[in-house]
């Protein structure tokens, strides 16, 4: 029991050990000039730091604003377990015309989850964020062309669909009022308190 709270306080202090250890190689760095490694470790984090300040207040206002104006009723019926194969375009047009990195996915992923859309189809949706995104697929027909994008995406397409397939056969009741309604991640065995 110990070490089990032992490790749940290391996962909650690990984020703070991370930065700990990003200012301190940064601070390295101005001590010891020749140590440049800590300077470019402390740039790299204040873009990415910069970049997601200005990306996930907005999505997270999008899916704010999807929690409350998009009805479960609507999710679960054009992208839940019964929706079937009628809800694969629509998650590919989806994860298609959403721009950004990719961890500005899983807010939306959440949100679908939370609304009742199946495992499979949110596994389908974040594929198509990752490799069908317009932007990308603009950027990529101009360096390598038409042949190699198509060879791709036709590539990509049913892997991430099969993947999809097989996590939601894999892992049943995975939804999080699912998970939450048999006690939570964990489930029975966890005990209380952790």
């Amino acid at each position: 029991m110990t070490v089990r709270k032992a490790l749940v306080g290391l996962k909650k202090a690990w984020p703070w050990i991370l930065a700990g250890a990003v200012v301190a190689l940064w601070g390295a760095s101005r001590l010891w000039p020749a140590f440049s490694f800590g300077d470019r470790v402390g740039r790299s984090s204040l873009g990415f730091l910069a970049e997601m300040a200005g990306i996930l207040p907005a999505m997270f206002i999008l899916v704010g604003l999807f929690e409350v104006w998009v009805p479960r009723a609507s999710i679960e019926r054009y992208l839940g377990r019964e929706a079937g194969w009628k809800a694969v375009p629509w998650l590919i047009i989806l994860g298609t015309v959403q721009a950004g990195p990719l961890y500005g996915a899983f807010p939306v992923a959440i949100g679908l989850a939370r609304k009742g859309c199946s495992a499979r189809n949110v596994f389908i949706y974040l594929g198509a964020f990752s490799t069908l995104k317009i932007p990308m697929l603009a950027f990529e027909v101009g360096f390598l062309g038409w042949p190699f994008s198509l060879a791709r995406v036709l590539i990509s397409l049913p892997v991430f669909i099969l993947v999809g397939v097989l996590v939601d056969r894999l892992v049943p009741g995975w939804t999080p009022s699912e998970i939450m309604a048999a006690g939570g991640p964990g489930g029975a065995d966890r005990p209380k308190g952790v």
